[in-house]
């Protein structure tokens, strides 16, 4: 948006005369834009400074009127325009000096720079967990995809793969203790492991009671125990420093033991320091498989509205099939195709450009609904981000969207004439930046019968509005909606908010009815991948 039109709007809010299209495009720029939001807030500030102006501008003539008593109708009325033009003047020129200094603040200063201030997200760990295999966690939930705090960690029993940030994989074989000090170092206090070494990472180190470990390149692996320590060279070479002796140098297919007195002793040649299968694509394949036939049972569904597993033979050009009984297609707008939950390729739908969208159309009227979906967040850069919308937001109408600041956000539509109209039942946060590019299931729950909305995160409730009685909508219509945007296409104005999901979806269900928690629960645990 160029500057003056961008002043042009703020002056028009300001005013109060800006059309809702404009407001919505404005409220959009402000959401992404530093600058703008600066000169909407200095916008402000010289509007209060003109009111306290002109305040005391009145004052002052009162005054001047109060001893100057001029009876002749001819030179009142001449110095009432004067008062007039003199106050007019004061707010036009102030205006102008006001939209000087914004396109002034708008241009690049001596130094070619604007000295603008920007609060960047903040995310916190070394790496991410990459893929695990019945991974079972104390004290913490870790899925796919997310990063790794700082601090002691334990896994109880299972495998996990770690991409640390430095480039280095470290798989680890439950029951582990381990720590991450950076990218580069790593503590274990007791468990198997596996690294793989690339050249950038040259120079990684494991540290143990024993002594520490120091990569050369490429692969070694580890058991860490109470009793001693063993390592395995598997490709490559490391080095080896033990706390009471000289270091060693290890070379492909090296083995040794350090025995927690700080001896080395004999090491069994058989001994395979990780002998449980690691193939983590296999696993998913396992997974994903019986994901599928989930999928296949859920498709027989009749309380289905519609439903889209986007599957290969489900993509047809621009048109989605409908994989339930009812038949609804919808029509793909600009949404691209990308690698799904599982890493198929083109077995998701990605609604990060702008004007992305799916269009269909849901009939009837319903008492309750369950709005379902497996979704990739890449970023909440918006105030709102879409998840299903109808068009417009008429009366008895749904609306499920992500807010900024990653509350889940669902209304229904009660009343025009009246406020509040609706009642919107916020989640508490269930996204941060630290979540990027994670996969996670969605659900929320509207039931009219009970008066209540609910909101799911991977198969657990976080959240449960009791609505007041006189918002709650009986017959919820939906008729024609977007699935990943909103919009108004009768509209004649061109411009519309930005409210696409900066994300992808590779799974959503609707239904007609409100799932318990015990199904929700059931849907995550078949579909994790």
């Amino acid at each position: 948006m160029k500057t003056e039109e961008l002043i042009q709007l703020i002056d028009e809010a300001i005013e109060g005369s800006c059309s809702e299209a404009d407001f919505l495009r404005l409220e959009a720029q402000l959401h992404v834009d530093a600058q703008a939001r600066q000169l909407y807030y200095q916008g402000l500030q010289l509007v209060d400074a003109l009111r306290v102006e002109a305040s005391e501008f009145e004052q002052k003539e009162e005054a001047m009127e109060a001893q100057q008593v001029i009876p002749i109708s001819g030179r009142t009325r001449t110095r009432n325009y004067q008062k007039i033009w003199l106050f007019g003047g004061a707010i036009a020129t102030a205006a102008s000096l006001s939209l000087g200094f914004l396109f002034d603040y708008s241009r690049p200063s001596s130094e070619g720079e604007q000295h603008l201030t920007v609060e960047e997200p903040v995310a916190s760990g070394f790496g991410v967990l990459a893929e695990s295999s019945q991974a079972i966690w104390e004290g913490i939930d870790l899925q796919r995809g997310a990063l790794i705090p700082a601090g002691p960690l334990k896994l109880k029993s299972g495998l996990a793969k770690l991409e640390l940030f430095s480039g280095v994989e470290v798989v680890l074989e439950g029951e582990a203790e381990f720590e991450l000090q950076s990218a580069m170092a790593m503590t274990v206090h007791r468990g198997k492991l596996q690294a793989d070494v690339p050249e950038p990472a040259h120079g990684f180190r494991v540290l143990t009671s024993a002594g520490e470990v120091v990569d050369l390149g490429t692969r070694f692996a580890m058991n860490v125990t109470t009793e001693h320590n063993d390592l395995q060279v598997l490709e490559g070479e490391v080095e080896w420093h033990p706390k009471a002796a000289q270091k060693e140098n290890l070379f492909d297919g090296d083995k040794i033991r350090w025995a927690a007195n700080g001896e080395k002793v004999v090491m069994p040649q058989d001994l395979n320091l990780f002998a449980k299968a690691m193939d983590f694509n296999q696993n998913r394949v396992a997974r994903r498989e019986a994901w599928e036939q989930s999928s296949a049972t859920l498709k027989n569904d009749e309380r289905l509205l519609v439903y889209f597993a986007i599957e290969p033979d489900t993509l047809r050009g621009r048109t989605l099939l409908d994989d339930s009984a009812q038949d609804r297609n919808g029509t793909i707008v600009r949404a691209s195709r990308v690698p799904n939950r599982w890493g198929q390729s083109g077995r998701a739908l990605d609604f990060s450009p702008t004007g992305s969208r799916v269009r269909l159309t849901i009939p009837g009227e319903h008492q309750s609904l369950t709005f379902y979906c497996w979704a990739r967040i890449d970023s909440l850069d918006r105030h709102f981000n879409s998840l299903f919308l109808t068009d417009g937001h008429e009366l008895n109408e749904p609306h499920w969207q992500i807010m900024d600041d990653g509350r889940l956000f669902f209304s229904v539509k009660k009343r025009d004439n009246k406020r509040p109209d609706k009642h919107i039942a916020y989640s508490p946060p269930i996204w941060t930046p630290a979540q990027s590019g994670q996969w996670m299931q969605l659900a929320t729950v509207y039931n009219s019968v009970a008066g209540t909305t609910t909101h799911y995160l991977n198969g657990e409730l976080v959240s449960e509005d009791k609505l007041t009685p006189e918002l709650i909508v009986s017959e919820v219509k939906i008729g024609a909606a977007s699935l990943g945007n909103w919009s108004e296409p009768y509209s004649q104005d061109p411009d519309f908010a930005v409210r696409n999901l900066n994300g992808a979806i590779d799974e959503f269900a609707l239904f007609g009815v409100a799932l318990s928690a015990a199904e929700i629960k059931s849907l995550f645990e078949s579909g994790k991948p």
